[in-house]
């Protein structure tokens, strides 16, 4: 097996966690499979970097003298905004080199500014997608999704996002069971699914390892207000009720009546969080039906009403 090497950029007002993150997950795979992956940063001048928390980062190398990664990692954070020209005349020579090329929260307005998301579809931080939008018309957008990959990029959202896109590529080099083994180790859920968005997340259950209970999962996230009976869920599985209901706990950890409660209640709580909408539109939106049946489903899991939890959480994320 090749060993792949991971180069991580590393700047002065980086987010730590963007860095670490992902570093953690590949040096897991790493202690997993020896030999899997070489994990290295480095800086313009090859000095320490101050993190945005104030954290000290020692960089392995010099940018410069850095050998062509097989995946180039671009964090973001606070020094993404006035980045130094070098770095990003660094990132534009040697960005098409790199066999796949990644970034993390803001990280992708750096590969914007080097020209290497231009015609690709892309993500980035909920606060930055519309500046990135405006700043690089040639890049397509994309607000919801908590990773995006197109081709060889893959660009995530903010800061843990950066874990599921890192446990996604593990798992697409290594398989599924060294994926596994290291969510398991850093107490995160093996994985949250690309598109899911990024205010609504089903961190309750895993992602089933077939694909027709896999299928279901994104059916049930897309489709909160259809029906999701056993029965329903069942016939889109082609299996029969009582055989998908075990193979979906069997896999999921869950019940698939829990799973459906869990979506429809991110679901109501993304709706209370991001729109105007009126609590009984949300209801009907979220598969509850009427108001009463979500409020009772609210108190029973939040401890209190949709009314109480829009006003308590709604005008942060408007700030």
């Amino acid at each position: 097996m090749a060993q792949r090497t991971v180069l991580v950029v590393v700047f002065d007002d980086v987010q730590s966690l963007d860095v670490t993150g992902p570093v953690e997950v590949f040096t897991g795979a790493e202690r997993r499979t020896p030999g899997s992956y070489r994990i290295r940063t480095a800086s313009l001048d090859g000095g320490p970097v101050r993190t945005s928390s104030g954290l000290t980062l020692v960089p392995d190398e010099v940018l410069a003298d850095s050998a062509g990664p097989h995946t180039l990692l671009v964090p973001g954070g606070p020094g993404t905004r006035a980045p130094d020209p070098r770095l990003i005349d660094w990132l534009r020579r040697t960005g098409p080199r790199a066999e796949r090329l990644v970034s993390v929260c803001t990280g992708a307005v750096l590969l914007a500014a080097a020209g290497l998301l231009d015609g690709r579809r892309a993500t980035t931080h909920w606060a930055f997608c519309d500046t990135l939008a405006r700043n690089h018309p040639a890049v397509e957008v994309d607000p919801d999704p908590i990773y995006v990959r197109d081709g060889n990029v893959a660009t995530s959202a903010g800061v843990t996002s950066g874990i599921d896109l890192a446990l996604a590529l593990v798992e697409e080099d290594l398989g599924r069971d060294t994926a596994l083994t290291v969510a398991r180790h850093l107490v995160v859920f093996l994985r949250r699914p690309g598109n899911q968005a990024q205010f609504s997340a089903q961190l309750a259950a895993q992602t089933a390892r077939r694909e027709p209970l896999r299928d279901v999962q994104q059916w049930i996230t897309e489709h909160p207000a259809a029906d999701l009976s056993v029965e329903a869920l069942a016939a889109r599985a082609r299996l029969s009720p009582r055989h998908f209901a075990r193979a979906f706990r069997a896999e999921t950890g869950t019940t698939p009546g829990r799973y459906v409660d869990r979506v429809r209640l991110e679901h109501a709580r993304r709706l209370l969080e991001d729109t105007t909408d009126g609590v009984e539109e949300i209801s009907r939106a979220s598969g509850y039906g009427t108001p009463e049946a979500m409020r009772r489903a609210f108190v029973r899991a939040l401890g209190t009403s949709p009314a109480e939890y829009r006003s308590r959480f709604r005008p942060a994320l408007a700030h």
